[in-house]
């Protein structure tokens, strides 16, 4: 569980930006974060976004970067991209289903473009003050809880980019030492990405409340989670 029960707050006057802000979560954490009024500006990012970004071209990535770092001082980044079904791919059962293409275009989506994101904004949040890059990863991504097998695209992938964020995570404290590169689980949410594999008894949520409890534990982060994979709830996640 994350140690503070007590937001930490930002300091005043920073940026704000939510990348694949077109999706379900994604606009929820936008509007979440434009309501608040607590960042001097909110900026989305996306294909079709006040910024446009391609995942998947790094200079595309690079681009992005740059008109963020002419906008202030860049305290918040929520990556909230993702790829579990679609273009023909469904989550595999068993490994007699596993395509080199889905493997691919998972990786691509879920660990490499993300990777992107760090390696362009981390650089860019201040060395003083509270300052968070979270990404949004999976409790399926987890080795330690795999208890079902199967989804072997999605898991695998999402497991690589929590190793990223570890990674990421000490090089970052070595510049910024009050900053905090985390991954979050938010839960299941009725979204296009997840709604189709929802089962009955699950608590699904709706994505203004899902956005809703991410900003929640991204307020009580602080410089000791640094590293740290947890859930909507603020409880850790085994790796």
């Amino acid at each position: 569980m994350i140690p503070s029960q007590s937001p930490i707050l930002f300091p005043q006057g920073g940026i704000a930006v939510v990348v694949g802000a077109g999706g379900g979560i994604g606009a929820a954490l936008l509007h979440g974060l434009e309501a608040r009024g607590d960042f001097a500006r909110v900026v989305g990012c996306g294909r079709t976004a006040a910024i446009g970004l391609d995942l998947l071209e790094e200079s595309s990535i690079a681009a992005a970067a740059a008109q963020l770092r002419d906008l202030g001082e860049l305290r918040l980044v929520i990556d909230a991209t993702g790829f579990l079904h679609g273009g023909g791919f469904t989550p595999e059962k068993s490994l007699r289903d596993l395509d080199p293409a889905h493997l691919a275009h998972a990786f691509a989506v879920n660990a490499i473009g993300p990777a992107l994101l760090m390696k362009h904004l981390l650089p860019l949040l201040p060395r003083r003050g509270k300052a968070v890059f979270a990404t949004l990863s999976a409790r399926v991504g987890s080795i330690g809880d795999n208890r079902l097998g199967g989804w072997y695209a999605y898991r695998a992938s999402k497991a690589a980019l929590n190793q990223l964020v570890r990674t990421a995570a000490v090089e970052l404290h070595r510049r910024c030492p009050e900053a905090a590169c985390v991954a979050l689980h938010p839960g299941t949410v009725d979204t296009g990405l997840s709604g189709p594999f929802a089962k009955g008894g699950l608590d699904v949520q709706a994505p203004d409340e899902a956005a809703g409890r991410l900003l929640s534990v991204i307020d009580r982060l602080g410089p000791s989670d640094n590293g740290g994979f947890f859930d909507h709830r603020g409880a850790a996640v085994p790796w």
